[in-house]
């Protein structure tokens, strides 16, 4: 994408740079919860609405570039002190505050637009939503932000299932939005990695400096927890068809194993390449709720239907 954004003009290429339209991989991190909500949403033997897959789509590539935009205005000074960042339009002087305002403008015009053509459930979340997107480059001063970019980039898992039913199945949005945060803290440690030694002369608080005592191996385990947990949180297992089930926790295995086995703390590039590897086990596993959709009988999703239920009523009785 780096590429594309070269072939426009000079003036437009550090208003897309601001927006990261060069780095598509936190706009594809931020829509995998969304797909994930909307594929689940989908009825037994059919494939999830593609009018909402596109729409969420259109959703998070807009939402995630204000986001940016709102991190590098509020970063504005402590982009300057850290080498990786230094070069952002906003840091280097390239764009101005004012017209960094200015796109943001569009930004939220237009993602406001796309909420507005949801329903009032989805309209409420969304709004709420905009509250620790603003408050995320706040929490790098005070403490653990990655925690408070979890609360955001997720926000989809809990809109998504709502926007194709038009209503809330709480055992299914709420376990998958947890399982989804734990896995944005656990790569967005990865990622804060590459700063960590620019985040302790800036005074930036990171989960990467909570974190830094552990070696590599360490951190493979930690990841090993924290995705494992997400790729196999109880409804998922019920309700992947039984054919499907394996072939998001292969790649699970190989993603562990070969990748991010080979985490190092101290190597950016290291750290960059398991970083971007959590878009193939969201990729994967989208794939295999479609497949476990599109195989999946109305008597299996019946049945499915009755156990996370029952399971939900049983653990507000155990919790009472």
């Amino acid at each position: 994408m780096a590429n594309l954004v070269r072939k426009f003009p000079h003036g437009i290429q550090p208003y897309l740079e601001l927006a990261r339209v060069d780095k598509p991989i936190g706009t594809l991190l931020l829509y995998i919860p969304c797909a994930y909500s909307i594929c689940l949403a989908a009825s037994p033997g059919q494939l999830p609405s593609f009018y909402y897959l596109g729409l969420f789509g259109v959703g998070a590539f807009l939402m995630r570039g204000a986001g940016c935009v709102i991190n590098d205005l509020w970063d504005k000074d402590l982009d300057k002190q850290v080498e990786r960042t230094k070069n952002r339009p906003i840091a280097a002087g390239v764009v101005s505050t004012k017209n960094a305002i200015k796109l943001l403008a569009v930004q939220l015009t237009l993602s406001l637009g796309i909420l507005l053509s949801l329903n009032p459930t989805c309209i409420m979340i969304g709004c709420a939503s905009m509250v620790p997107v603003v408050i995320y480059p706040l929490a790098k001063r005070v403490t653990m932000p990655q925690a408070v970019l979890g609360l955001t980039f997720n926000m989809g898992a809990l809109m998504g299932y709502t926007a194709v039913t038009g209503t809330i199945n709480w055992p299914v949005q709420l376990t998958l939005y947890a399982s989804c945060f734990i896995w944005t803290l656990y790569y967005d440690t990865i990622y804060a990695l590459q700063d960590l030694h620019d985040d302790k002369k800036a005074g930036i608080k990171s989960t990467a400096r909570l974190f830094s005592k552990y070696s590599d191996k360490e951190l493979q385990v930690m990841g090993f927890r924290a995705t494992s947990h997400f790729m196999n949180v109880k409804f998922i297992s019920l309700i992947l068809h039984p054919f499907c089930r394996a072939l998001p926790n292969l790649h699970l295995q190989h993603n562990i194993i070969y990748k991010y086995s080979k985490v190092n703390p101290m190597n950016r590039k290291s750290c960059w390449d398991a970083f971007s590897a959590n878009k193939w086990v969201g990729l994967i596993l989208i794939g295999g709720i479609i497949l476990s959709k599109i195989t999946q009988t109305k008597k299996l999703d019946e049945r499915t239907r009755k156990i996370v239920e029952l399971q939900y009523d049983s653990s507000d009785l155990h919790n009472n």
